[in-house]
């Protein structure tokens, strides 16, 4: 049985470059996962099968866990005819823009490759990851990073200092497509854009987020007001930036140490007693198969 930890994330400044072809959006955005995170756990079995502790999420064919793993037995050969139960336990609010759908279906690669000691290469697992859903391949690494195109192409950054973040996720969602659409249909196809990147990362270099936008927040907050009442709450409290998360509906503050964030928290759950609202932190790692009791005696004999 194999347990892997499944963190989620939020987006740390987002730009939306244009239409492209294919009828997805060019995007640039600054990636960070959280310590808010979901278990995926995996045994062996005849078949695919998964169960949820939540019974909002899909268990069938539309999940990006089973998605990875029928495209995991597709590709690599001596994957083919493999099964797997999986358990899912839900730590990371659905449809809240934190990534919990890619980062489960990047913990089940991870899962099946040491489940089924396929030992595939970095690149083979990027490689899958990518056709499985534009933000998969970010959470097989995980910590800070750029992503571009339709989020798939991750360039790794040197850690950020760890925050304390604030989320809050207000009783029903919004859906992407949605939001996209609200966004407007005039946007047009254009290549990757240079300096929006290297903007980026220079506020990923001075550790100073200040100046973070996120392009898909006018639509959003024309749909949702009480996404603008949350974020302007967290500016009062203190936080260095306030944003939507993704395209939402979860909108985030981070704050710098010295913060006494779980008091931050406290007061948004009286003010929106509606909203989930959590504190976690930032973390520099992506998914993670947990260690078992056996490898974790294993290395303290090794260590002996």
């Amino acid at each position: 049985m194999i347990t892997v930890r499944c963190p989620g994330k939020v987006n740390l400044g987002l730009r939306v470059l244009g239409r492209r072809n294919d009828g997805f959006h060019e995007i640039v955005t600054l990636f960070q996962t959280i310590d808010l995170a979901d278990r995926l756990t995996i045994e062996d079995a005849d078949t695919l099968t998964l169960t949820v502790d939540d019974p909002s999420i899909p268990t069938d064919g539309s999940n990006l866990v089973l998605r990875a793993a029928h495209l995991l037995r597709e590709r690599v050969p001596q994957a083919a005819g493999r099964g797997a139960a999986f358990r899912l336990e839900k730590r990371l609010p659905a449809g809240g823009g934190l990534g919990g759908g890619s980062s489960n279906a990047a913990g089940a690669l991870v899962g099946l490759d040491r489940l089924w000691e396929l030992s595939l290469p970095a690149e083979t697992l990027r490689e899958l990851a990518a056709a499985v859903g534009s933000d998969v391949t970010f959470f097989l690494s995980g910590g800070s990073a750029i992503g571009t195109g339709r989020g798939e192409i991750v360039e790794p950054l040197a850690p950020i200092p760890e925050r304390d973040l604030v989320l809050g996720l207000p009783p029903g969602g919004l859906l992407t497509a949605e939001v996209y659409a609200a966004l407007g249909a005039a946007l047009t196809p254009r290549t990757r854009d240079v300096t929006v990147t290297r903007f980026f990362v220079k506020l990923a270099e001075r550790n100073d987020f200040a100046l973070a936008t996120n392009d898909l927040e006018e639509a959003a907050f024309a749909m949702r007001y009480d996404l603008v009442a949350f974020r302007d709450a967290l500016r009062a409290s203190g936080a260095e930036v306030a944003l939507l998360s993704g395209s939402g509906s979860t909108v985030f503050g981070a704050f710098r140490s010295g913060t006494d964030a779980a008091s931050i928290a406290l007061e948004l759950r009286r003010a929106f007693p509606d909203w989930a609202v959590r504190r976690c932190r930032t973390v520099a790692s992506g998914v993670r198969v947990e260690t078992t009791d056996e490898e974790r005696d294993q290395g303290l004999l090794g260590q002996r």
